[in-house]
């Protein structure tokens, strides 16, 4: 489902940094996002994504406007490539949930710099 999923449909896609335990059900999760994050759960087609310490696994929460989904992947082979040097809640864009759903890396691998001084 999240792989044929058009992120242009979903009104915002949030992914929590680090790990987070997936025993946790809805209400656990919905309690991360409204009291780390402040963010209003509440906004209809908004997805939420977290990682456990096992980067084969995700799950999303979702809320329809009349109740949340549940959403729980798992991928055979490979890995998701999950940010977990922080705790913070990124946004992200269409472009980096089919990066991540795909597999790779969400964070640009080159960066832009100013070198010194030429060669």
């Amino acid at each position: 489902m999240l792989n044929d999923a058009v992120p242009s449909n979903f009104a915002g896609i949030y992914l929590v940094c680090g790990y987070t335990d997936l025993r946790y059900g809805i209400d656990s999760l919905a309690s991360i996002i409204e009291r780390r994050y402040k963010v209003n759960l509440f906004v209809p087609n908004t997805l939420f994504l977290f990682c456990g310490r096992s980067s084969k696994k995700i799950k999303g929460l979702l809320w329809e406007g009349d109740g949340f989904l549940l959403l729980y992947k798992r991928v055979e082979q490979g890995h998701f490539s999950w940010p977990r040097n922080s705790s913070e809640l990124r946004l992200m864009s269409p472009e980096q949930f089919r990066w991540l759903m795909q597999g790779f890396s969400i964070d640009p691998v080159i960066r832009n710099v100013t070198p010194a001084y030429s060669a």
